[in-house]
């Protein structure tokens, strides 16, 4: 990453992304290894963790409104300090605890943590970057897909030891953040809000062009669990080594560590916001044509089958679809967050944000049951290009939405900007 982006980003805004970087070292040093620990460790059937797991997003993306209005309503940082703080105690409790409601409530602890910390920190972020939104989420990103490569290496180096150390370990990495947001994160003035919560969510609801805003980026969520699904699924089968699922990650984490600040950077100077989302979600659709074509003529390997050439030339499609993937990524996320706010309000930000991930999720959970369930009806039939080529619909269904907004003049700021409110220091807290 180029670091003069870092430099020109405020003190509060340095600390929000590198703290962001922690929160992902904490989270992705434990929850990768979940499973595994519940299956092989305490016993526990495919059934029981799967719920386990299940129950951690509902809580998460189920509460994602409330977070984003509580944000609202009492302010970014006492939801950043608290979402933080949670993820103390439930990090703790998967320390502790082996029985199935212990874990359940440490589950939902760590969903609930995310709903109050993500659209809390978005929503302070949106404030502080002032015209620069799009450059801020480049550099928070950078710092999230850092976090997100740091986490399992050192999860999987203290799960040698045991899973209960890397619980430990993520329980103390996040007090030390909650105790560094606590005494450096500015204060922020809350604007009075003229309506009550459910005047709000009523305004949210009618705004007619947030609601097809959210339809149409929500096929970036849908397409971006494709990375932890069918990518490793595929870079498995057509290689027959586990190793190779690594490697999916690997890619996409590196491009979006090295490339991100680059290609927003590329696009701001070429785009505009809309046409930088139109064609990023566009991008990750068109992204899977490789394994579309190639797939059904790959069959599935067994481990060792072949030599470490042809297992890299049978790795190639499923590379490349990554490599594009990420791309398009790198380009939609950062012009969203944006985005939001515009077609959203200011004023409302973490409610429109909150609202905006939870449909996205919605969408995502749709989207992930189609590709999982066309993957296992297809497999090596001769339709096996089918997932695929449901992917590639849903990226240039979202990027046609986007693209025809922005054709209408509807992506930019049709109305006066509501004040951002001041950032006040009240020194340590």
């Amino acid at each position: 990453m180029n670091t003069s982006e870092f430099r020109r980003l405020s003190p509060a805004s340095k600390l929000l992304v590198v703290n962001q970087f922690g929160i992902n070292v904490g989270f992705y040093m434990l929850m990768p290894f979940l499973a595994a620990y519940m299956s092989h460790n305490l016993g526990y059937g495919a059934a029981v963790v799967g719920l386990v797991l299940g129950v951690r997003n509902l809580s998460q993306q189920g509460m994602f409104l409330l977070g984003g209005t509580a944000a609202d309503r009492l302010g970014c940082r006492p939801m950043i300090i608290t979402g933080c703080a949670l993820r103390v105690l439930a990090f703790g409790l998967f320390s502790v605890l082996t029985s199935l409601p212990g874990l359940f409530a440490a589950a939902m602890l760590t969903g609930l943590a995310g709903a109050l910390f993500n659209p809390a920190v978005r929503t302070y972020l949106m404030h502080e970057a002032g015209e620069r939104r799009a450059e801020t989420f480049a550099v928070f990103n950078v710092f999230a897909h850092a976090g997100t490569l740091v986490g399992p290496l050192l999860g999987a180096a203290l799960l040698r030891v045991d899973f209960r150390l890397i619980a430990v370990v993520a329980c103390v990495a996040f007090a030390v953040l909650t105790i560094a947001q606590a005494v450096v994160l500015p204060h922020r003035e809350v604007e009075p809000q003229r309506q009550s919560v459910l005047g709000s969510w009523r305004t949210v609801v009618a705004n007619r062009r947030f609601l097809a805003f959210t339809l149409a980026l929500s096929a970036y969520f849908g397409l971006y669990n494709q990375l932890y699904l069918s990518l490793p699924l595929e870079a498995q089968r057509v290689s027959g080594l586990s190793e190779a699922v690594a490697v999916v990650f690997a890619v996409s984490t590196l491009i979006g560590v090295l490339g991100q600040v680059r290609i927003t950077r590329w696009c701001r100077q070429r785009w505009s916001a809309g046409r930088s989302v139109a064609i990023g979600l566009t991008c990750m659709g068109v992204s899977f044509v490789p394994v579309m074509l190639t797939g059904p003529l790959l069959p599935v390997r067994a481990s060792g089958e072949l030599d470490w050439a042809a297992t890299a030339a049978v790795c190639v499609p499923v590379l490349l679809t990554t490599a594009l993937f990420t791309v398009g990524m790198a380009i939609t996320n950062p012009f969203a967050m944006e985005l939001l706010p515009l077609v959203g309000s200011e004023r409302l930000a973490g409610t429109y944000y909150g609202f905006y991930y939870l449909v996205s999720s919605v969408v995502a959970a749709g989207v992930g049951w189609l590709a999982g369930a066309l993957l296992d009806l297809t497999g090596e039939t001769a339709l096996a290009w089918s997932p695929w080529l449901a992917l590639l619909v849903v990226g240039l269904a979202g990027g046609a939405g986007a693209a025809l907004m922005e054709r209408r003049g509807l992506l930019g700021r049709t109305e006066r900007a509501e004040p951002v409110p001041a950032t006040t220091r009240e020194g340590t807290a």
